[in-house]
Order: structure tokens, then sequence, then C-alpha cells
């Protein structure tokens, strides 16, 4: 098996500028470009208006994607509809691709028992909030695909911090054995929480951790979307034909904090932050299709319309609404409740009432 090479695949470089890099082809067609670039824009756009609405109150918690969006979209949109997606809690993009809206993203969100309804009429299993666990339910569906002879991927999307998790080890093991079609894309954005990617990771890189598994490895460029959507073209074409998992690396930055619950001032030097600010990938992608000569006022024009209408949508299904009924996340675990959940949702339903 062919070694991981330390340096990021990157087919963009900084300034927008087409990188010296051979391998892995960037021809793709014009809309396609814009359709990656205004997917992105909306993307941010989105997360920023979540973050609005949970600073005034209407969201229990939410955490962004800020800086992430060029690894998202990358690897989803490569991606068949019919290929399943399993995802953490900052996948807006990945989430926008699959058609999900803004206001099943809110439910989940405001903590609503249903926000997790409609997502796997999407083939995209339900926002994953304990860490790593999504990695075992995607080699399962993959294990069940290959079976059934079915023709899909699964690509389960992981941070760093997942990956010192039992769950996740046993899942890439796992896959391995059994060649299942599935892709393990970690975006590694430097931060577990508080916890530097160097106190994660003695050897080389994460992606180095494939060969001890048994699968290729590969490190992109997590900022440069058509490196992204390159690489996991490539790895789930492997797994479609029968080759079995790849583990992807894509290295990118958290540019805000992990959650809206979190203070990243404490932990890490604004000048790290700044760092990387300047590898941000949307305007690094927007200089590259003005090279190319794909960006234009008409296309700037047409994604401000659409996140502008999108933005409104997610505030129209927030704003005002009726607050979540605590006692359905007990009535609704089984057909009938059990005694101690039972006892649990009368003492929650006591302590509500004394506040009231």
């Amino acid at each position: 098996m062919a070694g991981v090479e330390l340096e990021p695949v990157r087919l963009v470089g900084a300034d927008g500028a087409p990188s010296a890099h051979q391998r892995y082809s960037r021809d793709l067609p014009p809309e396609t470009l814009s359709w990656l670039y205004e997917t992105m824009v909306v993307t941010r756009d989105l997360d920023t208006e979540f973050v609005h609405l949970q600073r005034q109150g209407e969201l229990a918690l939410y955490a962004s994607c800020h800086g992430q969006e060029a690894a998202q979209v990358g690897a989803t949109a490569c991606l068949r509809k019919t290929d399943w997606l399993f995802p953490q809690y900052r996948e807006i993009g990945a989430f926008l691709l699959r058609g999900i809206s803004p206001a099943q993203l809110a439910a989940v969100w405001r903590g609503a028992w249903h926000g997790g309804l409609g997502f796997t009429a999407k083939c995209c299993a339900p926002i994953s909030i304990p860490i790593g666990t999504q990695g075992l339910h995607a080699v399962g569906a993959a294990m069940a695909a290959q079976r059934l002879g079915e023709n899909s991927v699964t690509a389960v999307f992981l941070g760093d911090g997942a990956t010192s998790e039992g769950d996740v080890h046993e899942a890439m093991n796992l896959a391995a054995l059994y060649q299942v079609p599935c892709v393990f894309f970690v975006q590694n954005n430097q931060w577990a929480i508080s916890v530097p990617v160097e106190r994660q990771v003695a050897g080389p890189s994460i992606a180095h951790r494939a060969a001890g598994y048994g699968m290729p490895g590969v490190r992109v460029d997590g900022n440069d979307v058509l490196a992204c959507f390159a690489v996991m073209a490539e790895a789930a074409e492997r797994a479609r034909a029968g080759n079995g998992p790849t583990l992807i690396e894509a290295v990118t930055y958290r540019l805000g904090p992990h959650t809206t619950s979190d203070d990243p001032g404490r932990y890490r030097d604004q000048s790290q932050v700044d760092r990387w600010r300047a590898f941000d990938p949307i305007p690094r992608y927007r200089a590259y299709l003005q090279g190319a000569g794909v960006w234009t006022e008409r296309l700037e024009d047409r994604v401000t319309a659409r996140s502008k209408r999108l933005r409104a949508e997610l505030r129209d299904a927030v704003v005002g609404a009726p607050d979540v009924d605590v006692a359905e996340v007990f009535d609704t675990v089984y057909h009938d409740i059990t005694p101690d959940l039972a006892e649990q949702r009368d003492r929650l339903l006591a302590e509500v009432a004394k506040e009231a």
C-alpha cells in the first residue's frame, strides 16, 4: 500500500491560482464550479444566521462550521444522491446539498425531539452529537448495502477529536476487514474543543493511521473545495468498485468557537486564527473563479438572492415558534413508557412548574 504524503493535496493555492498538482483534475464544467461557490457562500451566510439566532435566545446551542465550508461542500457535491451521509453536527453545506431545509436544521438546535425527521428521505442520517458513534452506523449501513448488492457508498464525517474515540477505531477496523464501501472523511480543524491536534496524534498525521487498518489514507487541503471534491470522488469510486474504504484527512481550521457555549480565546492565540484566516476557502475560491473567467456579477447576485431567501426562511421558522414540549422526549422513546422514564418525566415537569 502506498504511503501517505504529508503535504496535503492542493489544486488551488492560497492566492486562488491553480497549483502545480497533476494527479487530480480540476477540470469541472463552469456550472459545477459556480454551484460549488454558491453552496459555500450560502452555507456561511446560514451559519452566521444560526449563530445570531442562538445569541438571541432562539436556539439552545449551535456548532459553527465557519472556515470549513470547502471541506464539507467539496466532499458531498461529488457523491450520488443515493450515497448515504453520516454527519456529525457542523455539516450545513452537506445538508444544503441534500435539500434539507434550514427549518429542519433549526428544529435540531431548538432541541425538538423530531429534529431528525426528513433527513433519511434524503439519504442522510440525523445529526450525531455523541462523538464518533456515527462511524459505526456508517459501516453498518455500508455492510448492509454490500450484502444487498446496492451500488451505494456511505460517507461519514468526523472531527479530529473523534479519531481518539474507540467507536471510530472499531468502525475503521471493521470497514477494512470486510472491505465495505465507506469513506471516512475527517475534518481536522486543529482543535477538539480546547485540545490541539498535536496532543491527540503522536504520528505524522491522522491520515497515516490508515496503514494500520489496511486502507489508503489521503491528506487534502480542507480549505480547497476542488481538492476535496477530487479526493472524495476518487475514494467513492474506489469503494463503489468493491475495493474497500479510504481515510481522508481534510486539513482545515475552525475559525469560530467549538460551539456557542465555548470561548476559544481562553485556549488559543489570536495570531494563529489570523494566520489561518488568510487561507479562508471562500475568497480563495472566488479568486480562482475570477481567474478562470467563471465568476460574474450575475453569479454573485444569484448567490446573494438565494442566501437572503434561505436566511429569511430560517428566521420565519424559528422566531416566535412555540416552545418545545419537554415531555415529548420521554413519551416517544418506547410505545409504552417505562416506569423509570415516567418517573424522570414527572420529576422534570415538577421542576418546570416551579419556574413557571
